[in-house]
């Protein structure tokens, strides 16, 4: 009597779509960072390569700084500061340039979740 019960249900369930593999859920928003400050906001053209200390909250432990396009290397000192260091070479010309932070996101499991990548509005440096 309870064989027949206990089949109902798993065909119920597999029907639903309920357990199966195509009942993905899709990535969650992640935490998006924010910068309040650039230390230094300005240098000048040729100058050499220098640490680029950013201000703000929200940085994962896992954050990155993106630098007109690249990705310098990124040291996170805590959740509301971290440093990049800049090479001279990206300081080569005068112009302005739009810095900006990212918390990568997280993978989801078997079924899905985890977070997606969130970046920063950007804030000015500018390159005399």
């Amino acid at each position: 009597m309870k064989l027949p019960y206990v089949l109902g249900m798993i065909a119920l369930c597999l029907g639903c779509g309920g357990y199966g593999p195509s009942s993905n859920m899709p990535p969650a928003p992640g935490t998006v960072p924010v910068i309040a400050q650039l230390s230094p906001e300005e240098t000048s053209a040729g100058s050499p390569g220098f640490i680029l200390t950013i201000n703000g909250s929200s940085f994962a432990n896992n954050a990155f700084v993106n630098w007109n396009g690249t990705h310098p290397t990124t040291m996170v000192l805590t959740a509301k500061q971290l440093t990049a260091k800049i090479p001279a070479a990206a300081i080569a010309t005068s112009g302005t340039v739009a810095v900006t932070v990212t918390n990568p996101g997280t993978p989801g499991g078997a079924y899905g979740g985890g977070t997606v990548d969130e970046t920063s509005k950007p804030k000015s440096f500018t390159i005399k």
